[in-house]
């Protein structure tokens, strides 16, 4: 069992995938020569040719289009956005097309594609690199929109991704791309979409998060429980379309508190779904108000000052601590 970075991880998906499925194509800006941006496609036009791996133009729209367009045909394209602010280009896309056709045509076709976005702050980028727009996407139905938090979830849903009949969004953080090591399996794994898990287990609040942010949260925890005698249990939800209502519901009923984690704007964000379902089904077993931890209702700020925007541990613990003595 080797262990790997989330680039290695990622990129060990896309070639078992080629390898099994000859269908399943990659394209994008880069991702051929250069190999990508964060070198997620390396050595893939080496080992599958120009003929199922190929450099695009500059043109998300075009990118997404034509992908749209070879779903019909009989393959599953894997397009890469180079970063998450760019694919509003190919939104028309995204929302007229790729997420209707099981609909429009009333179950007869689908469109099994996957849209990988690197997402999120935390490398020190200028604009359009830093987003986090997973709400916009999770908004849209007919869509899966899945966040990996580790090297071995992301292989894991990537395969399960590619192997989707339906439309996937697939967000990569990218400054989790080498930020640790994870040992991942030597034989093929998939995880379903629209399954969360239990990160880690506790009794006395429950933290909700995914993506960049699980790593901050599950260090938060062990804040609390070193510092603070909380034993706290932390959930990451893998995907937010579908969203794991069932295991939120489980771990709020069994805690009593809970604090939701995410690094994009408050505003209709993730979280207030989150909070909404939970008041829905589980109030009654409430002890506390619902805490929030998310970024601010702003453009990320470049550079250093994206630190105090993204979600740290200090505002974890703080939020977690005001819900367990409310």
């Amino acid at each position: 069992m080797a262990e790997l970075t989330m680039v290695k991880a990622l990129n060990l998906a896309l070639h078992e995938m080629m390898r099994e499925d000859p269908n399943v194509l990659v394209m994008g800006e880069d991702v051929g020569q250069d190999e990508g941006v964060f070198r997620v496609t390396e050595g893939l036009l080496r080992d599958f040719g120009r003929d199922r791996v190929f450099d695009t133009p500059l043109a998300e729209a075009a990118i997404v289009g034509t992908a749209v367009g070879l779903c019909f045909r009989g393959f599953r394209p894997c397009c890469e956005m180079q970063f998450d602010g760019f694919s509003y280009q190919a939104f028309h896309h995204v929302e007229g097309h790729m997420r209707r056709f099981r609909n429009r045509t009333r179950g007869r076709f689908t469109c099994p594609m996957v849209i990988r976005m690197p997402y999120g702050g935390g490398i020190r980028a200028i604009e359009h690199h830093s987003e986090a727009p997973e709400a916009t996407y999770a908004h849209l139905a007919g869509l899966k929109v899945v966040l990996c938090s580790g090297p071995r979830n992301a292989r894991a849903l990537l395969r399960s991704a590619l192997k989707s009949p339906d439309p996937v969004i697939f967000f990569e953080p990218k400054a989790l791309y080498r930020a640790f090591r994870e040992e991942v399996p030597d034989q093929p794994e998939e995880l379903p979409i629209g399954k969360g898990v239990v990160a880690r287990a506790g009794s006395d609040v429950t933290i909700i998060s995914y993506g960049a942010s699980l790593r901050t949260a599950l260090e938060a925890a062990e804040e609390l429980a070193d510092d603070h005698n909380v034993d706290a249990e932390v959930l990451d939800l893998l995907s937010v379309a579908p969203l794991d209502s069932e295991l939120i519901q489980a771990s709020v009923r069994k805690t009593g508190r809970a604090v939701v984690v995410h690094e994009a704007p408050r505003h209709c964000g993730v979280g207030g779904e989150i909070v909404a379902r939970i008041v829905e089904e589980s109030l009654l077993y409430l002890e506390a108000p619902i805490k929030r931890v998310t970024g601010y209702d702003t453009i990320i700020p470049f550079f250093a000052n994206e630190r105090n925007y993204v979600p740290d541990t200090a505002k974890i613990v703080n939020a977690t601590m005001e819900t367990v003595r409310f």
